[in-house]
Formats: C-alpha cells, structure tokens, sequence
C-alpha cells in the first residue's frame, strides 16, 4: 500500500440527544454519551477508507523526523500530558478523565509534562473489546488459581484500581533475503571396543559427525512485527497477552475511542523501536536460515541479510491493566483488552510452598514403604 505522511482520523460525533462528546463503550461496542447514556452504533465507514492499514515509509520517517508529528485536529485541543515521577510513563488524556495517580503503578506522583507536540501521532487502533465487568470476573479467576499466592493476595490487590489503557506500539513491515553459508553435519556411526566394568570387552555404536560446507538463500516477507512503546507495563507481561490482532481488525484512530480512557504516550521513539525490530528479524532469519542447512547438524551459520521496502504503522492496543502494591513490592497483572488474555505477577506465601514440598516427600515415603 502506498504509504501517506498524513494520520488518518476522523472528526467528532455528538451525541444526538444532548450534544456531549461520545466515546467507546467496550461492553457495548458502540460509542455511547456519557452523560446521557444515548448508545450510537459506530460504522467502520465512518473512517476514511483503507486509513486503518495505511504503511509509513520507515527510512523517509527517520530520515524527516519532523512529518507525521503532532496530534492533529480537535483532539489536539483536549489533551493534556502528565507524567508519573516514580515509572516516569507518560499518560495522554483526551477530554473527560483527570488523573490521581499512575495508572501504570499506583503512584501519586505525578506531575503535568510540557507537550512539544513531537510525537508521532497514532494512526490506528484496536478499541477495546472485553468490558470492565468481563475483565473484573476474568481477574477474580486468575487469583483463584494462584495457588501459592498469600491468602489475602485478592483484597490486597484491589481489583477496583482496574484501568483501561491505550498502549502505543510500532509496527514494522520489510521484505527480507538472505544469503547463508554454514557447516552441514552428517551424522555416522562407528563400532568401537571397550571393556566393561567386569573386565569383558564389548562393543557399542559411537555417533562420529562428518562436516561438508553448505550455502543457500532465503526470502521472507516480516508483515506487522510487533515492538511495544510503553514504559508504563512490564515487557514480559506483554508478550504474553500478545499477539494483538492487527493484521485484520485495525481501526483508523479516531478521538471518540480514547475520549475517557488513559493513552499512554510512546517511550520507545521510532528509531529505538527500528532497532529492536531489526535485531528481532536478524535472529529470526538466523533460525530460518538454519533450518535450510542439510544434515543432522550444523555450526558457524552466518547469515548476510537485506531488508527492503520498509514501512511501519503507529497504534494504539487496548490493555486492562492492575497495579498493586503486596510488603514492599510492586506488582502488575495485565489483560488483553481485545482477545481477554491474562497474565500476571504475584507475591508467594513461602508458608504455603514448604506445605507443598512436605506433602510431596509424605506421599514419596509413603510410595517408598508401599513398595517395601
């Protein structure tokens, strides 16, 4: 597709009943008035057409870092920036929310941040899919099956701190070929003599390794590779809520769906993020590229590869998100605001841990003196 230097939005859409700002409503998957409660279905055709999967050319990005920048139209004037002096993420609100605290970990530090209007502006999203009331019945689950939590972990955790955020992420497009040449090995095997522990000689089969050079060539094409912006919700976590369906259900950006919700603005510039994207696609040649080697084995693969036609997308993904404090640390438990998938962190009771080991080596001793 070809790419537009331009971020594809649409204007506002007042409520018809009272002329308030509607925003998304994820249990209803339509906007709804916050005010007035008037439900208004939202029509995809609303967006300018195509504007949802709309590449930016990455090197001519990088190269003008000045274009595509700026939060443009009427959400330009509603929102503000604070910054959290504990996490240091930086929270975007659209009109409608005023912050207490981080939505990131808890903290009440937080301070307003001077937009110099440098950002990138999101182009497209995924608008929240599971409900509130879906994810709080999805939380008390997953504490349930937290069998060596503490056994006050639930109130602890205080699920009414839930947050709905928007977290931005990159993602990157390229053609790739590659050239490789590596060792093959073949495995043989040989008969070999030896005596065993009572002095008699027996013989074995000994796997030998014969090594030819190999060369060969790959294509690739990496489509939508995934690098999270946020500074706010721990990375491990984020890889296993993913993947974020957006290769088929983008929506262009439009203000209605943040309006209420905390955006999180990227900490991880497009040229930090091009990097990670790079080294993710070098290694993940190197695995492509190592399963073409013949044989059984190989050693010193080395892998020259090219990268054309580079383009990349700015979005937002919607995450619930929890963060709660359990003795001296920090925890978060995040979910998948599309898809409802979980993940998590958590203290451990060690009391509930040394029960289990002990009832492990009951049952061994009792297996033990069964069998005697």
């Amino acid at each position: 597709m070809a790419p537009s230097d331009q971020p594809a939005t649409v204007g506002k859409h007042p409520c018809p009943e009272c002329g308030a700002d509607l925003q998304w409503n994820a249990a209803r998957q339509a906007l709804a008035c916050p005010y007035c409660g008037t439900v208004v279905p939202y029509a995809p055709g609303q967006a300018l057409p195509d504007a949802s999967a709309v590449e930016q050319d990455l090197q001519q990005a990088l190269s003008h870092p000045a274009s595509g920048r700026g939060w443009s139209g009427a959400a330009a004037q509603e929102k503000r920036e604070v910054q959290c002096q504990s996490c240091h993420a930086i929270s975007v609100f659209v009109d409608g929310k005023v912050a207490r605290r981080c939505d990131f970990c808890g903290s009440p530090s937080i301070i307003e941040h001077l937009s110099l209007n440098d950002a990138i502006t999101p182009q497209s999203l995924l608008p929240f899919k599971v409900s509130e009331a879906q994810m709080r019945t999805r939380l008390r689950q997953w504490y349930g099956s937290r069998w060596f939590a503490p056994g006050k972990l639930k109130s602890a955790a205080l699920t009414d701190t839930l947050s709905g955020v928007y977290l931005p992420y990159w993602t990157f497009d390229a053609q790739a070929s590659a050239r490789w040449r590596a060792d093959a090995g073949h495995y043989y095997y040989e008969t070999e003599s030896y005596q065993d522990s009572k002095g008699q000689r027996q013989t074995r089969q000994v796997r030998q390794v014969r090594w030819v050079p190999a060369a060969g060539s790959l294509a690739h094409f990496f489509d939508d590779e995934l690098v999270p912006g946020t500074a706010g919700v721990h990375p491990a976590l984020l890889r296993q809520i993913e993947p974020f369906p957006t290769l088929t259900d983008l929506q262009a950006y439009s203000p209605e769906f943040v309006r209420g919700w905390t955006v999180e603005r990227y900490q991880i510039d497009l040229g930090k993020a091009e990097k990670r994207n790079q080294d993710a696609m070098q290694q993940h040649l190197q695995v492509l590229c190592g399963r073409q080697v013949p044989g059984d084995t190989f050693r010193n693969l080395q892998v020259d590869a090219q990268f054309q036609g580079r383009t990349f997308k700015h979005i937002l993904v919607p995450v619930w998100l929890v963060s709660y404090t359990y003795g001296a640390r920090s925890f978060q438990v995040v979910g998948n605001g599309y898809t409802g998938a979980m993940a998590g962190e958590q203290p451990y009771s060690w009391v509930k841990i040394g029960f289990a080991v002990l009832a492990v080596l009951l049952l061994i001793l009792l297996l033990v003196s069964l069998n005697q």
